[in-house]
């Protein structure tokens, strides 16, 4: 078969496979056969239980789950300029020292090449 100009061969691209993803979700959907509960429950509750004793590991997760994980701040340079801004980028060709830079760029510029020097 062809391909048609302008459509792609594969248009739902890759398969975003996550195998470990899949693997883990149907292990913690099987029930516990100690407590008849879901696993994910389970654990669900041992970390609410640490988070209740003061583990702040613990404190942290079960915020990071219900409240989202906060935004990262942006660091910059100082505190009191925090992000610096681009306000002018430049181009600037430094050519090395020499007694006539005028006559060397100008003949640069108009195609001559520059003498060649013996040491």
């Amino acid at each position: 078969m062809a391909f048609k100009k302008g459509k792609s061969g594969n248009p739902g691209g890759r398969p975003k496979e996550k195998a470990f993803r899949d693997a883990m979700r149907l292990v913690l959907n099987e029930e516990d056969s100690a407590s008849k509960k879901k696993k994910l429950r389970v654990i669900a509750e041992k970390v609410v239980e640490e988070a209740m004793k003061g583990e702040p590991w613990a404190c942290t997760m079960v915020a990071d789950r219900m409240d989202g994980k906060p935004a990262q701040a942006i660091v910059g340079d100082s505190e009191a300029d925090p992000v610096k801004a681009i306000q002018e980028i430049r181009r600037v060709i430094v050519y090395p020292k020499s007694e006539e830079p005028d006559i060397e760029l100008r003949n640069r510029t108009n195609g001559v090449k520059p003498e060649s020097r013996t040491q």
